[in-house]
């Protein structure tokens, strides 16, 4: 006789169901666009050798692989993770600075919109003569780009923390100090990791930025040589390349919270 399961059991076996659907059709999406993308190159109504396809992408992966692709991968990972946590501290500091001194926020908030919106490669040239011709100036854009978003994003989220929270803390006596590391951090720890999300991708299109204008190894040096001398099979390789390091560390962010979010559940 089969075992009737308890509500909470149902429920979790609800979720598990749902992730294995969920994967189900993001597989099968994948799988179904690099089937079209190469029935459509190989019956010639998509050019190969401009938008390439799987197959060849494949091949030239194999070559490549052979060669020094993996000395610019992990160029391109070093870079992006490297100028992701100095955006994310930066940011965070920044942002909780903002947030004890309301005023110094009120004061700063119309240049961060101001920053945030200003083209960040227009300053490539300046970051360059400053940074130097090397990886400090491909990490310095990457900060560039993601660190006012961080900013924004957290200071916004401390700002608009449950305000019956912080008058009930305040009415037994809490410090500023206090009600921030028990209340105002903790609310935002979702806001906290939505911005991790964000970063992710904004650092690797940093990144890539720099490794555009001033590079000798990476991704980003990989795509413009290829683009000079016409291998778009080596083009779209690298942009797929690009693709799953941006899934991975994104999946790395979103394990990380998990884990967060388990300690604070039970801790409380």
């Amino acid at each position: 006789m089969k075992k009737k399961l308890s509500p909470r059991e149902e429920y979790l076996l609800a979720i598990k169901r749902r992730r294995i659907a969920v994967l189900s059709v993001q597989l099968s999406i994948v799988a179904a666009f690099l089937f079209i993308w190469e029935l459509l190159t190989r019956t010639g109504s998509v050019d190969p050798f401009i938008f390439s396809s799987p197959s060849r992408i494949a091949d030239m992966f194999i070559v490549m692989a052979r060669s020094d692709l993996f000395y610019h991968i992990l160029i391109t990972v070093l870079e992006t993770v490297t100028g992701f946590l100095i955006g994310v501290i930066l940011g965070l500091l920044i942002a909780v600075g903002l947030w004890f001194s309301p005023f110094a926020n009120s004061v700063a908030a119309p240049f961060l919109v101001i920053l945030n919106s200003l083209p960040k490669i227009a300053l490539g040239p300046v970051i360059i003569v400053w940074a130097g011709a090397g990886a400090g100036s491909i990490i310095v854009m990457a900060v560039a780009i993601s660190l006012i978003v961080t900013v924004l994003e957290l200071s916004g989220g401390f700002v608009s923390t449950d305000k019956k929270l912080l008058i009930t803390l305040q009415s037994f006596g809490a410090d500023k100090k206090q009600i921030f590391t028990k209340v105002v951090l903790p609310y935002n720890i979702p806001v906290l990791f939505q911005s991790l999300k964000v970063n992710i991708g904004l650092s690797l299109v940093g990144v890539i930025a720099g490794e555009f204008l001033v590079s000798k190894a990476g991704l980003g040096y990989l795509i413009v040589y290829a683009g000079q001398v016409f291998k778009m099979d080596l083009v779209m390789m690298s942009v797929i390349i690009l693709g799953a390091i941006a899934f991975v560390m994104y999946w790395v962010v979103n394990l990380a919270r998990q884990i967060v979010e388990k300690k604070i559940n039970h801790d409380t």
